[in-house]
């Protein structure tokens, strides 16, 4: 099966950061895929800008470095190579400062209709001074649109301000929050199981589901990041974003249509609908971690206090929470997620655990084990329904737990695009589908402010846990308590 490819109108790409590693492992290489597969008109620039003092050539070496380090030889033409890196070109910006903006104007200067993308791959702390600089340089044209990375903010107060900052310059129908999860196959896959079988609708509700598991875990530690992790940590980096977005499209109610506002009303009701966390729940309902050392797949690591270089560092790099959404699809089931550094294996899924059933005429056959969805993000995308077979052979009724499998790889022999392709062309389009809007971002940090601020005024610190484990102990007694177990198979990395 070949996927489809539909070309997009022509358009001029400025990446701030462009030196960056988000530019370097993520984008460029995204782009160098969409251009090979057709998808990019030949009018199309890409034009990098950071304070660093590059030249074209330069920069374009940089970025030939890049895809001979992100992109597999066997998918490297010296000719597709080549006609990618004739796209990009380069000014040297001060994105607090004045520097270089005359040159960025002159640059786009000569498509002044064309859809403009200005993709701020840089800290939060410099959104509102790039926009600020964008709208006084009159970039801002009626086709521009603005790509912003999470986080935006650390708190309701500060993404309000960040929000604020980006509003001046873009309305929000030019706004692109963008989050790489809400990109994946599988998560389009979560939708499509839901809204386009009749099979699971009818089921997916607290009379059929027992609760649902969404897991996020990396075998690395914080690498490069330490620095920008310390002042984050597992519940701002992965839970209010990535990990409330999935929640939101399994818990959400069917939307109208596919249009970017349909899609969004839901996912904000779902956030809207969260039980709120108070001091005693967060005490009852979270658990935070932190690794110490350990072994890895690649042998011994170091704790986290020890690449930090800080030993008073109370900031989690492991996360488990319990919550609950108020609604009547969903009253009385609870929703587990857990993320976490330095895990037992890289593994990100969401399971959706059914009721056992009422009553059992297999006597003598087994256990019986109830129904689970799972649906794998990475690695080995795909889906499973985990159900009760017999074991084939004569002697008797015996039952096995086996699933269903349905593995990406196997079932579509077209290469499997990354999230960043999709979301960057969604943008070109004017697509905000895939994209965050304002209200549900300080939705998700209405419900998790009162997290952090118990954890901050909590005399207790994070728990620790052995790097290459899965977590501190109570994030298994968290599940446990309610008699259900964490799922875990054998197929993480």
């Amino acid at each position: 099966m070949v996927a489809r490819v539909i070309a997009v109108d022509p358009f001029d790409l400025v990446v701030f950061g462009a030196t960056g590693d988000l530019a370097a492992r993520k984008l460029i290489p995204a782009l160098y895929f969409r251009d090979v597969a057709g998808q990019i008109p030949p009018q199309a620039r890409i034009i990098g800008a950071s304070r660093r003092h590059l030249s074209g050539n330069e920069f374009r070496d940089l970025a030939r470095g890049w895809l001979e380090q992100h992109v597999r030889p066997e998918e490297r033409e010296d000719g597709k190579v080549a006609r990618f890196l004739g796209r990009l070109g380069y000014v040297a910006v001060q994105a607090d400062g004045d520097d270089g903006w005359n040159d960025l104007a002159g640059a786009l200067a000569d498509a002044p209709e064309r859809v403009r993308v200005f993709y701020l791959a840089t800290g939060p702390e410099l959104f509102g001074p790039i926009c600020a600089h964008i709208g006084r340089h009159g970039l801002a044209s009626k086709a521009a649109r603005v790509v912003v990375e999470k986080p935006i903010g650390k708190s309701l107060a500060s993404a309000t301000e960040v929000n604020d900052a980006i509003g001046a310059v873009f309305p929000e129908d030019h706004v692109y929050r963008i989050d790489h999860y809400l990109g994946k196959e599988t998560v389009q896959n979560l939708m499509a199981l839901r809204f386009a079988n009749a099979l699971f609708e009818p089921l997916w509700n607290n009379a059929h589901v027992d609760h649902v598991q969404i897991t996020v875990a990396e075998t690395l530690g914080v690498e490069g990041r330490a620095g920008y992790y310390d002042t984050a940590g597992a519940l701002r980096d992965m839970v209010q974003n990535h990990m409330l977005q999935l929640l939101c499209l399994v818990a959400m109610e069917p939307p109208t249509s596919l249009e970017a506002d349909a899609v969004r009303d839901e996912k904000l009701k779902v956030l809207k609908s969260l039980v709120p966390m108070t001091p005693d729940t967060v005490a009852e309902r979270t658990v935070r971690g932190q690794y110490r050392a350990g072994a890895s797949s690649g042998g011994p690591v170091k704790g986290y206090l020890d690449e930090l270089g800080d030993t008073t560092s109370r900031t989690e790099t492991f996360v488990a929470l319990r919550a609950e959404i108020a609604n009547w699809r969903w009253a009385g089931v609870p929703f587990y997620l857990r993320s976490g550094k330095r895990l037992a294996s890289r593994v990100s899924e969401i399971v959706v655990a059914f009721r056992p059933i009422p009553h059992s005429v297999f006597q003598g056959a087994g256990p019986i084990s109830p129904n689970r969805l799972v649906i794998r993000l990475q690695p080995n995308e795909g889906v499973k329904l985990w159900l009760m077979i017999k074991d084939p052979g004569p002697g008797g009724m015996r039952l096995q737990h086996v699933p269903l499998d349905m593995s990406f790889a196997s079932v579509f022999a077209a290469r499997n695009p990354d999230a960043y392709e999709r979301l960057l062309m969604d943008v070109v389009r004017g697509n905000q589908t895939l994209f965050m809007r304002r209200d549900e971002v300080e939705a998700a940090w209405t419900w998790i402010d009162p997290i952090l601020e118990a954890w901050a005024a909590s005399t207790d610190g994070p728990k620790p846990y052995t790097s290459g484990t899965w977590g501190p102990s109570a994030a298994i007694a968290l599940i446990e308590r309610d008699g259900r177990t964490w799922h875990e198979d054998e197929e993480g990395e």
